[in-house]
């Protein structure tokens, strides 16, 4: 049996969701921008699921747009709202983003900056992961076009100070947009009180569908659409809607919400974090277990060891689990996350996510805390082969 412990980087389909979806797609045909009764029919259900994606998240249903997920919600925030700024006053050219964002945001800022001008001020994390505020409000002006933030960081879960953060950025005049991804069905997350101005999420996080995705504007931001087409969701956000997607997201995150605070998931983790943590070598990151971290983010380094190793390890022991964000799963370097909060490449090398979701069991953690330690031990003898045989190389050719 598998215990499967990456949830951060998608969860399996909660039964309402698939309900939702099944009874949707069984309905047949319908775009929900055709005028016929088919069209008429898929249109209700997107409107239905809007006001339940609103309602869920304590904004207005005329705030959410309907997207494909997170990253291209990030895209959308961030390009759209850089470029409407920009274009309202030229000089506000320069972004405000911590070195620990998710890479849709960091990659999307990066090619602002590379293609369109921007200027980018990286804001400093502590060892948590936290962002630093101070620098935060030193670094405002009136060259700043916009402040991203995550609500929850998607490698160490260390929660982050948005509605703080939209404070101090709308004191200078600046709007912020927070990478809610992470947050958004795992705790409570309500748009308007925390002052954001956009919002990110994917429902393939909460148990909703790969695919589908929302941003949360509020009222009176102006956003440059990515996409050009239909026209579809005011024109910010063109292109035909996914009404099963829709239905499937909304009922996915009414059961997440009636879940909250979900204090099951936070019981699994915390005797998960005290079991990695009696591994030698091992050193929990991020936020101290408790109301600034994730509910089910369990982030540990391992001295001695390689990240990738461990995971293959744990795989072939039956724990499936990360080196870090999915999305970056297969290239060897060491997390830009772990690096923002001060770790050496070499302290970053040995860095798993283990990540637990609505339908995590008991079971799930006691099968990681058994593969734990063999496999840390075996990842550290394969560790300390290769480097006695590189240093013998070395050796060798100074010799000669």
């Amino acid at each position: 049996m598998t215990a499967y412990l990456d949830h951060a980087s998608t969860t399996a389909l909660r039964p309402e969701a698939l309900q939702a979806l099944v009874a949707q797609a069984g309905l047949g045909a319908g775009n929900p921008s055709s005028l016929h009764s088919a069209g008429r029919r898929a249109r209700v259900t997107v409107e239905e699921s809007r006001e339940a994606l609103a309602e869920g998240l304590g904004a207005r249903p005329g705030e959410v747009v309907w997207t494909s997920g997170g990253t291209e919600s990030d895209n959308l925030a961030v390009k759209g709202l850089f470029r409407a700024r920009r274009d309202a006053d030229a000089a506000r050219n320069r972004i405000l983003v911590p070195a620990a964002e998710h890479h849709a945001v960091l990659d999307c800022v990066e090619w602002l900056e590379a293609h369109e001008g921007a200027k980018v001020t990286w804001l400093p994390v502590d060892g948590t992961g936290l962002v630093d505020l101070d620098a935060l409000a030193d670094a405002l002006g009136e060259d700043v076009a916009l402040v991203s933030l995550m609500w929850a960081n998607n490698e160490v879960g260390t929660i982050q100070p948005v509605a703080r953060a939209a404070e101090l950025a709308h004191a200078a005049g600046v709007p912020l947009h927070t990478d809610a991804v992470q947050a958004v069905g795992h705790l409570p997350v309500d748009f308007a009180a925390s002052g954001a101005d956009l919002l990110s999420l994917s429902a393939h996080k909460f148990g909703g569908p790969v695919g589908s995705g929302a941003l949360i504007v509020k009222r009176g931001t102006t956003l440059v659409p990515q996409q050009h087409g239909g026209g579809q969701e005011l024109g910010v956000r063109s292109g035909t809607l996914d009404a099963a997607g829709a239905a499937a997201t909304a009922a996915a995150l009414r059961a997440a919400v009636a879940e909250l605070p979900d204090t099951r998931l936070e019981g699994l983790r915390d005797r998960l974090l005290e079991g990695l943590a009696h591994v030698p070598g091992a050193v929990v990151r991020g936020a101290v277990p408790g109301p600034d971290r994730l509910p089910g983010n369990a982030h540990v380094t391992f001295v001695g060891c390689e990240g990738d190793s461990l995971t293959y390890l744990l795989d072939a022991a039956g724990v499936e689990c990360s080196t870090g964000s999915a999305c970056q799963a297969g290239v060897p370097q060491p997390s830009h996350v772990l690096l923002a909060m001060g770790l050496s490449a070499t302290e970053a090398a040995g860095a798993l996510r283990f990540s637990l979701g609505w339908n995590s069991t008991d079971a799930d953690v006691d099968a990681a805390l058994a593969a734990i330690g063999p496999a840390v031990d075996r990842a550290r003898r394969a560790t300390g082969s290769r480097t006695s045989r590189r240093r013998h190389r070395i050796a060798e050719g100074a010799h000669r």
